[in-house]
């Protein structure tokens, strides 16, 4: 069993829960919410703490695993609605940048054309002053990780020159180019006769 499924969550005063057959909704400043509990995994709600609870017949391993998955989700799903989650995407490169116009995310990415995304509603996309530096904010973190995910997909950091899109904070190995390998060095390096 798993030791993160057995910790309470706490419900801070912001945020109103209820449990409708297998459905936990949440609604909060931020938003609202809702998470359908796996089968064999219940809850019990207590003076603003929820306490997660594996059915006393099943013995799946399976279940056993998303025990500890269903509070991480409950967990997040209500302090999203309190507090949004972010991701930072950076593009890297020279003419790369972008723009949010309405609902759409137009990118110039050195293609011949534009990349366009629809924004996921209730999300908010902002750029810098540079428009190299894409800030996405949601109450759901897993719509925020998905079409950072998506965006990155689009034009993943290349190793040589480093250009394209990557995580802000994200370590990306360089590669050393052909003339830095030592292409020209040692006898019989000259031009082919």
């Amino acid at each position: 069993m798993s030791r993160v499924g057995k910790k309470p969550i706490s419900v801070p005063d912001k945020v109103k829960i209820k449990l409708e057959k297998r459905v936990l909704f949440a609604e909060g400043p931020k938003g609202k919410s809702s998470y359908e509990l796996p089968f064999g995994i219940n809850i019990d709600i207590k003076d603003s703490v929820i306490q997660l609870f594996l059915d006393g017949s099943s013995s799946d391993k399976r279940l056993s695993a998303m025990f500890g998955t269903a509070r991480a989700r409950i967990s997040n799903m209500i302090e999203g609605v309190v507090n949004e989650f972010s991701k930072v995407l950076e593009i890297k490169g020279v003419g790369y940048k972008g723009s949010v116009q309405g609902q759409k995310l137009i990118l110039h990415l050195g293609f011949s054309h534009t990349v366009e995304f629809d924004i996921p509603a209730g999300m908010t996309m902002k750029f810098d002053a540079k428009s190299t530096i894409l800030t996405l904010t949601h109450f759901d973190k897993e719509v925020v990780g998905n079409m950072a995910a998506k965006i990155r997909r689009m034009k993943p950091t290349e190793p040589y020159k480093g250009t394209g899109i990557r995580y802000q904070g994200e370590y990306v190995i360089r590669k050393a180019g052909k003339t830095a390998a030592g292409v020209g060095t040692g006898t019989g390096a000259g031009a082919k006769k």
